[in-house]
């Protein structure tokens, strides 16, 4: 059957229905597949090329077995999009970031789990100006703390406020914005209490992929 494959990180933390490693998340038929040795650490806060290998690899693996379109479980992987594109025969959708220049109009801003990894190079490769505005969570926050440091709790109230409290900053420090990006795969839980909270219209990686897959031919 066709459907979407998820490469995922090879991560231990809770999934919660939105995240993009729930399977009741989507409304497509979908598998998921771990890139083993793909730690948030290595993806997140050292970008090691090292990685593109074996996330091509596991990408023919998936369409071999009938992926008709390719996604990611971490919104850093924007950095080699051009990379997984070229190598990988279906499309590639490796992170919310991708919205930013269709929304470039708006004024799109990004809430990210690290704003000190979220530099201009991968913004860059999203297709977005290295000027985008950028809030992380608080680095020192048990939600960083739960995905960066693959932690086995999640708790799901901080989690929100942590989420809203980035989003709420990036907006009063940039107020012109018109449009919120979630960067995280993980944040898609909380994005109706963002967009309550913030009053813009909220994007994130859930929102790319289903309205990438309903325009697929």
């Amino acid at each position: 059957m066709a459907h979407l494959g998820v490469l995922m990180l090879q991560t231990r933390f809770p999934r919660l229905p939105g995240d993009i490693g729930y399977a009741g998340s989507f409304t497509m038929p979908v598998r998921h597949r771990v890139v083993q040795g793909a730690t948030p650490v290595r993806v997140v806060q050292q970008g090691d090329p090292a990685l593109i290998a074996p996330f091509i690899e596991a990408g023919r693996a998936m369409v071999a077995d009938g992926a008709r379109a390719l996604t990611t479980s971490c919104g850093f992987l924007a950095r080699w999009q051009a990379e997984l594109q070229a190598a990988l025969p279906v499309p590639v959708w490796t992170s919310a970031l991708l919205w930013l220049p269709e929304l470039a109009e708006r004024r799109p801003g990004v809430v990210t789990v690290d704003g000190s990894a979220l530099d201009a190079a991968v913004l860059r490769a999203a297709g977005a100006g290295p000027d985008t505005p950028v809030q992380g969570i608080r680095p020192d926050s048990a939600f960083a703390r739960t995905l960066l440091e693959d932690r086995p709790t999640l708790d799901p109230v901080d989690a929100e406020q942590q989420v809203v409290d980035a989003a709420r900053a990036l907006i009063t420090t940039h107020p012109a914005i018109g449009a919120i990006v979630l960067e995280c795969t993980n944040m898609p839980p909380y994005s109706d209490a963002v967009a309550r909270a913030c009053g813009r219209p909220v994007h994130d990686v859930m929102t790319l992929l289903h309205a990438r897959w309903a325009a697929l031919p």
